[in-house]
């Protein structure tokens, strides 16, 4: 068994179908099937009739209900209610694809640097966007500094503010690409040392096996709360960041 194919296959993105010029890859599937999932979901428990239908309304409607009282009002206050779709829409989808990267064969797309720098920019833009919205351009910018600094330093504390955008930005990238990467690189390291005690002695591995197979799945278990909690930590600072922008005195 190759094992160094094993961590391949679940991190590195690779080409499942041809159309012409257009290439489709693992992670682009794993987004479309993430997306289609909420879609039909959504829909049905909208508009389904059956026992089904109505349970998955109950989770919907106690989605919305967490996001808007936990994450959205706290952080934007009433001004948040034109932001919900968007921020259920990027919690729900972060959620799902992190829960597809654990399933056998599927591949964790949050894990790819693009697909997480995608997510962080679309946030960078949405901070500016809302910001020049609801202030215009001059006051958003002048929104970038604290008030009642001397003349003298505001230039200074301006492109400070400025780098702090990208940091946060690049903040909210590496935290869900390290976190959904690491998770898997531990887990294939415990089922890899399961392989290399077997090489060493058939009678070793088989000792250590038990050990770390159940290593293995309290490590899985964690990885299913680590992708709830990172869809709601980006969720969150995402909300944290706007609602500066939106609301710069609070």
């Amino acid at each position: 068994m190759d094992f160094s194919s094993l961590i391949v296959h679940h991190l590195v993105d690779r080409p499942v179908a041809r159309l012409g010029h257009f290439v489709l890859t693992k992670h682009m599937f794993m987004m479309l099937l993430a997306s289609g999932f909420a879609t039909v979901s959504l829909v049905w428990s909208a508009h389904g009739r059956s026992r089904g239908a109505r349970g998955v309304r109950l989770v919907v409607e106690g989605l919305v209900d967490f996001i808007w009282k936990d994450v959205v009002e706290p952080a934007m206050g009433p001004k948040g209610r034109g932001f919900m779709p968007y921020f259920l829409t990027l919690f729900l989808f972060i959620f799902l694809l992190n829960l597809f990267g654990l399933v056998p064969w599927g591949a964790s797309a949050t894990a790819n640097i693009s697909v997480a720098g995608g997510l962080s920019l679309l946030t960078f833009f949405l901070i500016h966007l809302s910001g020049v919205r609801e202030h215009g351009v001059l006051h958003h910018l002048k929104n970038i500094v604290p008030h009642g600094l001397p003349l003298l330093v505001v230039p200074v504390v301006f492109v400070l503010e400025c780098v702090g955008y990208v940091t946060k930005t690049l903040a909210l990238c590496v935290r869900l690409f390290a976190n959904m990467t690491a998770g898997h690189l531990v887990i294939l390291l415990f089922l890899g040392l399961i392989l290399l005690a077997g090489q060493s002695h058939v009678f070793t591995g088989l000792v250590f096996s038990p050990v770390l197979v159940a290593l293995t799945l309290g490590l899985y278990l964690l990885e299913l709360i680590t992708a709830l909690v990172q869809a709601y930590v980006f969720t969150m600072l995402t909300a944290v960041f706007v609602g500066g922008a939106v609301r710069p005195d609070h």
